[in-house]
């Protein structure tokens, strides 16, 4: 009987430790995206620009194909 007792009460010690665990974790959880916030902006600030980044190389290829003298004048300085 006291076996039994004994594995109850290991057994709440234990679910309690695991809910402590939890707790400490979603705090740590808060705690890094709260450090990281500012990183995780500038991140896809930068992946939303690649798109126009795309675009505008595609436009100054465009306009290098279509006028070379330009691009040769601008490498020699």
């Amino acid at each position: 009987m006291s076996s039994k007792v004994e594995r109850e009460r290991r057994k709440a010690q234990l679910l309690s430790q695991i809910q402590q665990q939890r707790l400490d974790l979603s705090a740590s959880r808060r705690e890094w995206l709260e450090a990281t916030g500012a990183y995780d902006r500038r991140w896809n600030m930068l992946l939303s620009l690649r798109s126009w980044a795309l675009v505008g190389s595609s436009v100054m290829a465009i306009w290098t194909i279509r006028h070379p003298n330009m691009l040769v004048r601008w490498a020699r300085r």
